[in-house]
Order: C-alpha cells, then structure tokens, then sequence
C-alpha cells in the first residue's frame, strides 16, 4: 500500500457528538447624568456620556477540536457588560466579546426559535447573540426650552438563549457495516490509525475520522462509525448514537462478511436501518465492500456458489492486503464522479 497514508484525527475513550448550553451576551453600559463644571462656565450644559456596548457570544469553527466534551462541563456562557458612560462626553468602554470554540461540523440549533446555524468550515465565526446597546446619557436629551436635562438611558439587554449543539463529521466516504465485519481492521491496513480489533461485537466504540492520501494531489476523509445492528436506528446497539455522521458523506462503503450465511440478509438489515433513520442515506452512492477473503479457500470457485460481483462491488482481504489498491481507486473514480 505503498503511497497510500490515514492520518488518524481521532479515537478518544469518550466522545460526544451532542450538548445543550445556555449562552448570554453582555448587557450595555448606562448612559451618564453629569453636566460641566468649569472655572469660566458657570453654567455648563449636559456633558454625561453613552454606555458601552455589551460583549456578543462568537462561535467559532476549529479543526483542532474534535468532539463537544468540554460543552459537558460548561453549560453556560456569559459575556460582561458594558461599561457606563462617564461625564465629559465620555463613552463607556465596549465589553469584550466571548468565543466560543467547536468542532468543525457542528450544527447550532435555537431551542425556542428552531433557528439552525451549521458550522462548516475551520475558521468559520457566527455571533450567536449579541450584546445589548449602550444607554444614552443625558447629552441626548438637551433642547431649547430644556437645558438641564436628567434624563438618561439605561443600558439595553443582552440576547440570551439555550442553543443545542449537534456534532456531524464531515467526510466524504463513510464506513458502514455489521458488528465484526472487518472494518477497523480495514483501517489499520489503509491507515497509520491503530484501532482496537477483535473478534467480537462492538470493538468500535466513538467515530473514526482520517484521511486517506492516495498521492500529493488525491485525498479524501474516511468516516467509520460502530457497527449497525438490527433497531439501531430505533435506539439498539450502539450504531444509532453514529448514524448522523454519515448523514454528510458522498459515498457509503457497505462492509459485507463474505463468510456469513446470510450475506443478502446482512445487506437488507443495513439498508433498512440506513432508511428508518434517514431516507437520504440510502440515495447516497453505495460501493459494496466484501470482506474476510483470505477465510476463502478458493475464491473464484466459491464466490461462483454465492454471488457474481457486479460494477461498484469488490471482494477484498484486509489480512493479506488483496485488492486494497483497488478499492481506493474505485472510492476515488466514484467521487470524482
């Protein structure tokens, strides 16, 4: 697999991919009563000053975050206020704003309004709630037949809210198949990624995401998720915690065990599940995958028993590296495609 490298972003022991926070922006400076006092004038005009602007709620995209954990810990956010204004005309000083980093991929949701923001791409900013205005102090107020006006403003409210936040990986292929059937093992060959492999159900536990290098100039993100079974979608298993992380990919990888008895079975049970949850994924672009073929005595004679492969479906072996160059140039043409 010479040329070909996975760059490993992520297989942390805990990962979560959804949180809710309460977020609230500063609220404004008080705008000022205060009038001139000065040696020769005797009797100044008004001279108080507007508040200062509250801090905004900033959310920022980072690449270099890759899960909502730290939103567990920290469920509200809080900007300060503006300064008051100040006598002389002085305006209050604007408070800072506060930023709030997250993954690449989330997706921002307005729990009173329904209002959805998604952050897309690194470096991506959207002010979630602002600051309040500052108040007019009692410079503002002055006017011919009212010359010594006490009027003034209070500072305006900060906007807060509770936001829900819902982390979906973005990739452009997505790994999808039964517990056990060879996915993480099909990483470990294609990757620098070392992901736990065993032989039984579940080894997969959080998302993978890498990217697959073919050469300098072709590349492409890899999304694995944990096994389906059947009623994932409903709640069953682990794989319905996952299911939203493909909802982004173009192309599905359909990981079948060629040594199953029931290879048609193992594929209707993935699609039904794919299309309970969401029927866009199963209108994604799907290459079938079958895997374990070095448990095959003789490929040829028993792939002629069970199957005959058509277009955008391939048999390889992860173990022994069979067809594993050319499964990436089958992702590859289909994405450009």
């Amino acid at each position: 697999m010479a040329g070909v490298f996975f760059t490993h972003l992520w297989n942390e022991p805990v990962f979560i991919d959804y949180a809710i926070i309460t977020v609230k922006a500063g609220d404004g400076g008080d705008g000022c009563v205060a009038f001139r006092r000065e040696k020769y004038v005797p009797k100044g005009g008004p001279s108080g000053g507007d508040g200062g602007k509250g801090g905004d709620i900033v959310l920022l995209a980072d690449e270099h975050i890759h899960t909502l954990l730290d939103f567990r810990y920290t469920r509200r956010y809080k900007a300060k206020r503006g300064q008051h204004g100040q006598g002389s005309n002085k305006t209050g000083r604007s408070a800072e704003d506060v930023v709030i980093k997250m993954p690449v991929g989330t997706i921002i949701k307005n729990r009173k309004t329904g209002q959805i923001v998604d952050l897309i791409a690194h470096g991506q900013r959207h002010v979630i709630a602002r600051g309040g205005k500052g108040g007019r102090g009692n410079a503002h107020f002055v006017t011919p037949t009212h010359q010594a006006p006490r009027e003034w403003e209070p500072g305006r409210p900060g906007e807060e809210m509770e936001i829900s936040l819902e982390l979906k990986l973005l990739a452009d292929v997505g790994l999808v198949g039964l517990p056990n059937a060879g996915k993480s093992t099909l990483l470990s060959r294609i990757s620098a990624a070392k992901p736990k492999i065993a032989d039984y159900p579940f080894t997969t536990l959080v998302p993978n995401l890498g990217i697959v290098r073919i050469d300098e100039y072709k590349s492409f993100v890899m999304a694995d998720i944990p096994g389906l079974i059947e009623g994932a979608h409903a709640g069953k298993g682990l794989g319905h915690q996952f299911l939203r992380h493909i909802e982004r990919t173009k192309i599905l990888l359909i990981l079948l065990d060629i040594t199953s008895e029931n290879i048609d079975d193992d594929y209707r049970s993935l699609i039904n599940e794919l299309q309970s949850f969401s029927a866009m994924l199963v209108q994604k672009k799907q290459l079938i995958v079958y895997t374990k073929g070095d448990l095959v005595p003789d490929q040829p004679t028993y792939l002629q028993g069970r199957r005959t492969l058509r277009d955008g479906e391939i048999l390889i072996s992860a173990v022994r590296g069979d067809n594993l160059q050319k499964l990436l140039s089958m992702i590859w043409t289909t994405l450009e495609n």
